[in-house]
């Protein structure tokens, strides 16, 4: 269904701005690509969270281009579902895989 490029390594970070322009520091925990889309995605936690027990998960849209890296939100409501059931399916293989 989808390609996943998540792999065991050191964490990815990247900063992105919040509405007042400061950046934030994100870890990207997966990068796929859906079946059939030429977008690729990517799933954000925050590294500092208020609240430990339960991340929040930012998924963007996303183009490199060279060394830069461009964000788009998600606002189709379509292309969301896509991208969510798409996380969830990657999220439960990497489950079934951790079990085995």
């Amino acid at each position: 269904m989808a390609k996943n490029e998540n792999q065991f390594e050191e964490p990815e970070i990247i900063y992105i701005p919040d509405e007042d322009g400061n950046e934030e520091e994100f870890e990207v925990i997966m990068k796929f690509e859906v079946d059939g889309s030429e977008h690729k995605y990517m799933m954000v936690v925050p590294l500092e969270s208020d609240n430990e027990e339960e991340d929040e998960v930012y998924a963007f849209r996303y183009e490199e281009e060279g060394d830069d890296l461009k964000l788009y939100t998600i606002e189709d409501e379509e292309e969301w579902n896509i991208v969510e059931e798409t996380f969830n399916t990657l999220l439960g293989e990497l489950d079934e895989s951790d079990e085995d």
